[in-house]
């Protein structure tokens, strides 16, 4: 909320000591000519003015429908063939514009079909809709005798440089433009807030203002501040029942149709689980969207705001053209520019109407004065203009105190002026009155340059009170948090491997690793001879026709496993811990040969040893919860030097239950 930040000085080239090429003439031409026309485009196209909020374009759509105000709708075609005077740059332009500004609906009323922000549907031609300018506009924005003009572009006409403006029309519009080297996004305001800031800044109170958009929504602006940053905006998602959502409001910048595409191209993807989608907007947004069996309609809405337009992300950036030149601002500095504005032009419109009651109360009391005390007697044997001047003059002389000027020749022809009949039926009592009447109506502007401030805030109480109804907020703020895609998607993929094949995937018909996945899960893959890594969710991959595991890659989960290197048998408790996608792992050395693996820790363990010549121990039992829990690499417990026939949770078929069975103690 500081003051106005001046834009940075322009570069300037270097002096003599410069070791660069002198440039050739049309080197010198294409600079010349580039910056003649990018600071054409920023000024004259695509940014607007911190004065009055517009573009070049509306200013002169606005000035059009001014000069053709009559109160009565106008044909389109016929403003933007006025329009045309100014604007040099065709009527496609113009007509555009001129539907923008109808769609906003704070200044140009709209008959006819003026296209539908909420479905995208264009407007009707120009010919065939009328407009005219709303009460707002025609109060507030223009006032003739406060407008600079200048030449139009061939110069037969004269335009304004910016309109009058007495509301901050730029933070209430909002605007976007891509010029020359910049773009500007200015984000909507909310009428009656942006009043309301203004009249703490006359009160010198803190205030805050955050964005409105047409369409409504929820909007979250945490990183969002004061014009800089971005905002998050979701569309209003109801739950009509069990199996139906109601989409009444939707994202800026999204129309019905684009956000149903989206929804359907999620569909598509696997990414959500929709079973229809009806749009039923008209003058208000009505999409309904019904869930498949088995799906409660509450569980679409966080895929919706991942994976389609219901939520989008919007960045500010509020650059303005101030003094003719583009710069960067804050919402604060704009609505503290516009707030003494404001004031500066309800001063001089103050001033301008005590000028005009001062000359009304001029002529009224010379009027009086010539007719009451009959000075117009004095002129009859009057024969010359000279004398005739001169005789009212003198007669005018004995009252000078009561009129506040000198008396000038033009005063006297307006005198002359005065018929007959008005003299025959002046009445003195009823002229007193309105004197009286101009008098104080005169008090009271003096007394309102004075408390000029006052004044100020009961305007724009005024302005709250005749609009305020007409211009709720729309834009619900709150916060929520961000929809993490992987947790929203439905896990609509049916992964399986086909062993005879050595395929996996979810185009892969095949009955073992059968498992529901989103496409964005990970798998984890572990072959026999303990290789194994984390890939992404494959349509058909080939693997070959060892796969020992398959499953959803977990840092935490415990496996346990039994391998044989070098005629030795190991076992170990391990957790995978973090992976790289696509990266080789190993589990045990190359050349081992795995003898069991199973996730979790089983409470006991039957080892079966190969019988062999003088082997008195031919099977035993293992608790591997006496293992600690290593990682992935490391290297497991000895189990026995003894060829293992088989590692089992539960007794093999060939356990000899008579047989002696020892416990294994790890070392």
């Amino acid at each position: 909320m500081g003051n106005d930040r001046e834009p940075p000085q322009e570069a300037k080239p270097e002096g003599s000591g410069s070791t660069e090429e002198p440039q050739s003439p049309l080197g010198k031409r294409m600079d010349t000519n580039f910056l003649e026309y990018a600071s054409y485009v920023i000024r004259d196209r695509a940014i607007p003015s911190l004065v009055d909020g517009l573009k070049p374009v509306q200013r002169r759509i606005m000035w059009s429908l001014h000069q053709n105000d009559d109160g009565k709708f106008i044909k389109v075609a016929n403003i933007v063939g006025h329009c045309m005077q100014y604007h040099p740059h065709g009527d496609a332009s113009i007509s555009d514009a001129l539907v923008v500004l109808t769609n906003k609906q704070y200044l140009i009323e709209g008959q006819g079909n003026f296209g539908n922000l909420f479905t995208g549907d264009p407007a009707a031609a120009s010919r065939y809709i009328e407009c005219r300018l709303t009460p707002l506009a025609r109060t507030q924005l223009f006032n003739d005798e406060l407008t600079e003009f200048v030449p139009s572009y061939d110069g037969r006409n004269k335009e304004p440089v910016c309109l009058p403006s007495k509301i901050p029309m730029l933070l209430m519009l909002g605007a976007e433009g891509i010029a020359v080297g910049l773009s500007a996004k200015i984000l909507p305001h909310n009428f009656c807030e942006l009043l309301e800031a203004q009249i703490a800044i006359l009160r010198k109170q803190s205030f805050e203002l955050l964005p409105d958009f047409p369409a409504g929504g929820l909007m979250d602006a945490t990183a969002y501040e004061d014009g800089k940053g971005s905002v998050k905006v979701r569309a209003k998602i109801d739950v009509k029942d069990a199996s139906t959502l109601h989409i009444t409001q939707i994202p800026p910048g999204t129309t019905t149709e684009s956000l149903i595409a989206s929804i359907e191209d999620a569909t598509r993807k696997g990414k959500l689980k929709v079973r229809s989608i009806n749009d039923f907007t008209s003058e208000k947004i009505e999409i309904e969207i019904k869930s498949p069996p088995g799906v409660p309609a509450e569980k679409l809405i966080p895929a919706l705001y991942a994976f389609t337009g219901c939520e989008c992300s919007i960045s500010s950036r509020l650059i303005v053209i101030r003094d003719k030149r583009p710069v960067e601002m804050t919402v604060s500095e704009v609505i503290k520019a516009n707030t003494t504005q404001l004031v500066d032009l309800l001063r001089r419109e103050l001033e301008l109407k005590e000028q005009k009651l001062l000359e009304d109360l001029f002529f009224k009391t010379l009027v009086r004065i010539f007719i009451e005390n009959r000075i117009y007697k004095k002129i009859e044997s009057c024969k010359t203009q000279e004398a005739i001047n001169k005789a009212i003059y003198k007669g005018f002389e004995p009252y000078r105190d009561e009129y506040y000027r000198d008396l000038e020749d033009s005063d006297i022809e307006m005198l002359l002026g005065v018929r007959i009949r008005r003299i025959s039926l002046f009445d003195i009592q009823r002229h007193q009155q309105e004197i009286e009447k101009v008098q104080a109506e005169l008090d009271q502007t003096r007394q309102n340059l004075k408390s000029l401030t006052r004044y100020t805030i009961r305007h724009i109480k005024e302005l709250l009170k005749a609009y305020g109804a007409t211009f709720p907020r729309k834009t619900q703020i709150g916060s929520f948090e961000t929809v993490v895609a992987k947790e929203a998607a439905f896990k609509s993929l049916k992964v399986a491997y086909d062993r005879d094949k050595g395929y996996i995937g979810y185009k892969v018909s095949g009955s073992e690793f059968q498992m529901a996945c989103s496409k964005y899960d990970k798998i984890l893959v572990v072959l026999q001879d303990g290789a194994y890594k984390v890939i992404e969710v494959p349509d058909k991959l080939f693997l070959g026709k060892e796969l020992l595991y398959c499953a959803t890659p977990e840092r935490e989960r415990e496996m346990t496993m039994a391998y044989r290197h070098k005629g030795v048998t190991y076992l170990k408790r391990f957790t995978f811990g973090g992976t790289i996608l696509n990266k080789d792992y190993r589990l045990c050395p190359e050349k081992s040969k795995i003898l069991f693996f199973e996730p979790g820790t089983p409470e006991v363990l039957y080892i079966k040893y190969k019988a062999a010549p003088r082997q008195k121990v031919s099977q035993q039992t293992a608790n591997p919860g006496e293992l600690g829990i290593k990682s992935a690499k490391a290297k497991g417990n000895q189990v026995s030097i003894k060829e293992v026939h088989s590692i089992r949770t539960k007794p093999p078929k060939n356990w000899d239950a008579k047989a002696a069975t020892t416990e294994l103690r790890f070392l």
